[in-house]
């Protein structure tokens, strides 16, 4: 499939082939639904740097309404498809809006990329489910699977900027999950040669988002899954650190202070080499502790991020996670390497960041 995504990203139009001049219908603004006053779609929308985001606080409420549970359900996916038709025309003629089934896509991509990038989600959400047998949860009939793939990182980062505090810096991505009130994930057109393994590594998150687990089992999980479905290339040329190199990296950088940040999910939004050792350790930890798949899937069910998934651990895999990090780093094993809240700065972290 990426050989095909990047074929169709390369591929010249044909000369005779016409261009698509009709114009875009207007967004809608407002959302009706029987039994109950309109929804105004316009009133209720945020200016988010320049780009338009719902007031899903908004929608909830008005939806809460609706005593038809169908009818409920149909009036939420009509104020996505809303909000989406805001954000495309706020980002510009080129985006268009695109579905299939319970899929969504919001991009200025030709449409022959466009379906083949549809067709991926597909396939891959249904993989997802059945590698993450028990764990993932499958779209719902009532849900949409919303894609949006911004031109540039200029667009990208300024959205992202509304799901991110104020002050701070945080690390680049190529690729995220948003679960705040209209669950979503997007991407950058830019990096669409390397949209397979961001799909996949999203999707994944999407799937466990009805889980309270730390970002660690989170991101570990999403890691591990999308090296399974989208293998990386063979690291013929180097341009990857041996798996030598990035213990010797872990073993200089992690220490008491910073492993309680790997269990609150902090470590992942740094913006040094934290946060690309944060994924790596949880990708080593996940896989070991995924060998045993019956017992597995149970910790992660019962796993929660109030605690870095320390209890479920121990009562799940018969495991102490600060024993096991110390060992995979070679460290002597104490109770500082435990997670213990009470040395957490904030609320911990779910991930899919």
């Amino acid at each position: 499939m990426l050989k095909l995504l990047r074929s169709l990203v390369t591929r010249q139009p044909d000369a005779g082939a016409p261009i698509d001049t009709a114009p875009r219908p207007a967004p809608a603004s407002r959302v009706a639904a029987a039994g109950a006053p309109e929804f105004d779609i316009v009133a209720n929308l945020i200016d988010a740097n320049g780009l338009p985001v719902l007031d899903w606080d908004a929608v909830h409420a008005w939806v809460s309404g609706i005593v038809d549970e169908n009818a409920q359900a149909q009036a939420w996916a009509s104020c996505e498809i809303a909000w989406l038709q805001h954000l495309g025309a706020a980002l510009g003629p080129r985006y268009r809006l695109a579905q299939r089934g319970q899929i969504v896509l919001l991009s200025s991509l030709d449409d022959h990329v466009a379906d083949a990038t549809i067709g991926f989600v597909d396939k891959t959400l249904q993989r997802i489910v059945r590698v993450l047998d028990g764990m993932a949860r499958s779209v719902q009939a009532h849900e949409q699977e919303i894609l949006i793939v911004f031109d540039d990182d200029e667009a990208y980062y300024r959205y992202l900027a509304h799901y991110y505090p104020d002050a701070g810096e945080f690390a680049g991505s190529g690729g995220v999950f948003i679960n705040a009130g209209c669950a979503h994930f997007a991407t950058v057109k830019a990096d669409l040669r390397a949209i397979e393994p961001v799909i996949a590594h999203e999707l994944t998150h999407s799937c466990l988002s009805h889980l309270p687990i730390p970002a660690w089992l989170n991101e570990g999980l999403a890691v591990n899954t999308e090296q399974r479905l989208c293998p990386p290339p063979p690291n013929t040329f180097g341009s990857r650190p041996s798996p030598q190199q990035m213990h010797a990296r872990h073993q200089q950088f992690w220490g008491a202070a910073e492993i309680q940040e790997f269990w609150s999910g902090k470590s992942f939004l740094r913006a040094d080499e934290g946060n690309e050792l944060s994924y790596d350790l949880a990708r080593i930890l996940v896989s070991q502790l995924a060998a045993d798949w019956a017992r597995f899937r149970p910790f992660v069910l019962a796993a929660d991020m109030a605690d870095g998934g320390s209890a479920a651990a121990e009562e799940q895999l018969g495991v102490r996670l600060g024993d096991l990090a110390a060992a995979l780093l070679e460290q002597p094993g104490d109770a500082r390497w435990a997670p213990d809240p009470l040395l957490w700065r904030g609320d911990p972290e779910r991930g899919a960041f």
